[in-house]
């Protein structure tokens, strides 16, 4: 019989980590907001975080003493590096949630050197890592395609609030 430590550590340390990330994004989502700042897309917001909620409860019920594919753990920690150098790049302007201040640059630090949307990327490849390194094809296969569903409308809209955002007079 598989021993259930080390999902239970992989699927709380998973866990732990969103749960500590709301109230920074909370506390970074007010701060925008005081700053001039205005939230676009916040009809499609519960969607996002019923497709976590989701995907990590499915996680939670499915994974607990599954093969473990260390190959597949070891790319999700490089993603998980990914992930904090995301954040730190960001710093206070992370949020989960589309907040946009006028005369604010885009951040050209980190990985959006490199790429436009590096959060979603992450995000994209935990969605798809997690669920796979427990042997969970059809929970990958699932999320991956209703978090894709979700990110085209979330990535559109940012996109049109950062150019109108460009486009309006300080």
């Amino acid at each position: 019989m598989t021993p259930l430590w080390p999902h239970i550590a992989i699927l709380g340390f998973v866990t732990a980590q969103r749960l500590v990330e709301l109230p920074l994004a909370r506390g970074n989502t007010r701060r925008l907001l005081a700053a001039g700042g205005h939230e676009a897309g916040a009809g499609h917001y519960p969607f996002i975080v019923a497709v976590h909620a989701a995907w990590l409860a499915a996680l939670w019920m499915l994974a607990p003493g599954r093969p473990i594919n260390l190959v597949l753990l070891g790319l999700f920690a490089l993603v998980e590096v990914a992930r904090v150098w995301v954040l730190q790049s960001l710093g206070p302007r992370w949020t989960t949630r589309i907040i946009v201040v006028p005369g604010e640059t885009l951040v050209a630090r980190g990985p959006y050197k490199f790429v436009r949307h590096p959060n979603y990327m992450v995000v994209c490849a935990e969605i798809a890592l997690l669920p796979l390194l427990f042997g969970l094809w059809q929970v990958a296969l699932i999320f991956t395609a209703l978090n894709a569903a979700v990110l085209s409308v979330r990535i559109r809209v940012e996109n049109e609030a950062l150019l109108q955002s460009r486009n309006r007079p300080s």
